[in-house]
């Protein structure tokens, strides 16, 4: 199961929040909450609690619900749609009778072990099918980790006894899953990274003996650092209960402490992609740097950015857009991003086409995602640091040269928009040629042209507007030539106007035209984006 969107009314820290991920093409498997302490990403995962106790039909205790936002006579309500558009519905209490089974399964942070305690096997009593053992709260300490090394010795002990597995196959079953893991965690650095060496259940007065390697030593595991004691904990208890929680919402708070920034991001990708199954979501919460990188890289993945709201007003969140520098200041401070990325070029561009310069692999560069042309600008316009590549669109050459001049670290497409990189005569003649597919420039040419001639009544009518929209040339000192540059939109129609094809193809909106020439139909620009022509073109725009 995969939710799609949620929605909290008068509850915790919310009066009114939403969030909405219904416009992504697919469900996401990771959502990640990210907001500064006290932005309410841990009353999220309260509201998924909830629905899990309540779908267990265990009750909610008064001490908890004094907790709750303000006026605790006042009904709260939760409410999930999930990704077959199924909606359940939580109002004080009164469910909606669906019986979700082990749709939800939550960790909460106070979770790590420090040193077993345990010296039998069997002293509490318990069912990992219907998670009995979970905390009362999600405030409460999560005392897990001792029962899964129960249920993982005992398993081991059956086995032995039954005869039914040998050696190999009980470490196959057992040990390798977690050693694999903790080999893409550590990447193969055995000077740092630990290795699972045996498993011995709690027997005749003594502790388990967990004993790990690293370097040459062994290790037990009450003398790991807090960080492995992290690690091992959350992959033990997912090896141990995964086969209960196959259709299910795991949320898991704070996975990330004491956790360095690689490996905070090696943790994550390795429990997304390979521990949670794909017919279900992981919902987790962090403001660490190694999280937010991953997510940003991952398809699967969607933000949610709680940072800077009033939650007494009603709040809908969307995903928060890929490569967004913003959500990195989250984590550091700009400072530590000015040091984290020394000696890059970071260059903003607008949403969409940032994926596409990204992988150019321009040298010692990374592309972040602004939301449009005007917030590359403004982005880019007072901070020297950074530098911003935005569509041309309804310029002239003279224009163009000018804007670049006058805000140095400001970059203009040589063309409309970068669609006219993408279907450029040369582009596709390229592409074509590559495919051993055959292609007429000049007939695809004189289609574009008379596309633009069929369009043109629509472009001047837009024409003027469109340019009004631009932030250009808005300070004091710029006046003259915005008033110059307001009244000069014929020249941009003198070069729609033009027979020289490159002329006219400068400002012709290959986005929103076009598309239905049959040479366009059927191509994908993320493979469009990865010929010569399309990657010197682009390269040529960065240098002044």
């Amino acid at each position: 199961m995969k939710i799609t969107r949620l929605e909290l009314k008068n509850f915790k820290r919310f009066d009114d929040l939403t969030i909405d991920m219904t416009s992504l093409a697919q469900p996401a498997k990771l959502v990640l909450l990210i907001g500064t302490n006290g932005s309410g990403k841990s009353s999220v995962f309260d509201a998924l609690e909830a629905i899990n106790k309540h779908s267990k039909h265990t009750t909610i205790s008064r001490t908890e619900l004094s907790y709750y936002k303000k006026d605790i006579n006042k009904n709260y309500e939760i409410e999930f749609t999930n990704s077959l558009n199924k909606v359940y519905s939580l109002v004080s209490g009164n469910y909606d009778g669906v019986n979700l089974g082990n749709s939800f399964y939550g960790r909460t942070s106070i979770r790590q072990v420090p040193k077993l305690t345990r010296t039998s096997l069997g002293q509490s009593q318990f069912s990992f099918e219907n998670d009995s053992d979970r905390p009362k709260s999600f405030i409460d300490r999560d005392n897990r980790f001792e029962n899964d090394i129960e249920k993982v010795t005992s398993s081991i002990l059956t086995d032995v006894f039954k005869g039914n597995s040998s050696t190999e196959e009980i470490k196959e079953s057992y040990i390798s899953p977690i050693n694999k893991a903790l080999e893409n965690i550590f990447v193969l650095d055995e000077t740092i990274g630990i290795k699972l060496v045996s498993i011995k259940p709690p027997l005749d007065g003594n502790i388990s003996e967990i004993l790990f390697k690293k370097g040459t030593s062994e290790i037990p595991y009450d003398y790991l650092s807090s960080g492995e004691k992290e690690i091992f904990n959350i992959l033990l208890n997912l090896l141990v209960r995964k086969e209960y929680f196959q259709d299910t919402i795991y949320f898991l708070d704070e996975i990330d402490l004491h956790l360095n920034t690689q490996l905070q991001k090696n943790l994550l990708k390795e429990i997304t992609e390979n521990w949670i199954p794909d017919s279900c979501q992981l919902w987790t919460a962090s403001h660490s740097l190694g999280f937010i990188e991953y997510a940003n890289e991952a398809e699967h993945a969607s933000i949610i950015d709680l940072d800077n709201l009033n939650f007494d007003l009603p709040q809908v969140i969307h995903p928060s857009p890929k490569k967004n520098f913003d959500i990195f200041e989250i984590a550091v401070s700009k400072e530590f991003l000015a040091n984290l990325f020394q000696g890059k070029r970071i260059i903003f561009s607008e949403n969409t086409d940032t994926p596409l310069y990204n992988n150019l692999s321009v040298e010692n560069t990374i592309f972040f995602n602004a939301v449009d042309k005007l917030d590359v600008f403004y982005k880019t316009k007072n901070n020297p640091s950074y530098d911003g590549l935005a569509d041309r669109d309804y310029l002239s050459d003279e224009e163009r040269t000018e804007i670049m001049g006058l805000y140095p670290n400001f970059y203009l497409l040589h063309y409309y928009s970068i669609e006219n990189y993408l279907f450029h005569p040369d582009n596709l003649d390229g592409y074509y040629k590559a495919l051993n597919k055959a292609f007429n420039k000049e007939s695809y040419k004189a289609s574009i042209k008379a596309e633009g001639l069929a369009v043109r009544d629509k472009i001047i009518l837009g024409l003027a507007g469109a340019r009004g929209g631009y932030p250009f040339y808005k300070e004091n000192a710029y006046a003259p030539k915005l008033k110059a540059f307001r009244a000069n939109s014929e020249a941009v129609l003198a070069m729609f106007d033009s027979n020289d094809f490159d002329t006219f193809y400068k400002v012709f909106p290959a986005k929103d035209y076009g598309t239905e020439i049959k040479e366009r139909q059927n191509l994908n620009p993320a493979d469009l984006a990865q010929t010569q022509w399309f990657k010197a073109k682009i390269k040529e725009v960065l240098v002044k």
